[in-house]
């Protein structure tokens, strides 16, 4: 049983989530940064995690269209699907709905959102004044739920 995540990273978090997924799995795992491969194939997969990032209030548009392109293959495979974003209850739920298909959210077995980061180290100058003033942040901060990531991981083995 081979697993693909396949996710989209501006920072790393998405990144750091993903590799701590891909230890917890029990079977073969491929990292696919789909921002780095523009093709992947599902046919050797059986099962898929997806996972992005929140950035201005939307996941990324390669998640989005990943997910939009491959939603009848992805509808025949085991599916997760992770979000990190910052914000916390209805707000990251919602962004968690905008983020994935209806038909995904449903069909998935395990479903997250394990928290976010403001890495100020990896942002460009304009980013760190946008999150300053909105987040009124004025350090790097993370708030990765590590339960979250092993809980999904024990869904996603069975």
């Amino acid at each position: 049983m081979k697993t693909a995540i396949i996710y989209a990273t501006r920072h790393g978090c998405t990144e750091n989530c993903a590799n701590q997924l891909k230890e917890g799995f029990q079977n073969s795992c491929d990292m696919i940064n789909i921002k780095k491969i523009k093709k992947v194939s599902l046919a050797d997969y059986e099962t898929v995690v997806i996972g992005g990032s929140i950035h201005a209030g939307r996941v990324q548009s390669k998640i989005k269209k990943f997910c939009e392109d491959n939603l009848n293959a992805l509808m025949q495979k085991r599916l997760g699907l992770f979000l990190c974003c910052m914000e916390q209850g209805d707000k990251a739920e919602a962004q968690f709905s905008g983020a994935f298909p209806a038909e995904l959210r449903n069909h998935a077995i395990a479903t997250e959102i394990f928290g976010g980061e403001f890495n100020f180290e990896k942002m460009n100058p304009l980013e760190r004044v946008i999150i300053r003033k909105v987040a009124d942040i004025e350090i790097s901060v993370s708030n990765i739920d590590q339960q979250k990531i092993k809980e999904f991981v024990n869904v996603m083995n069975g």
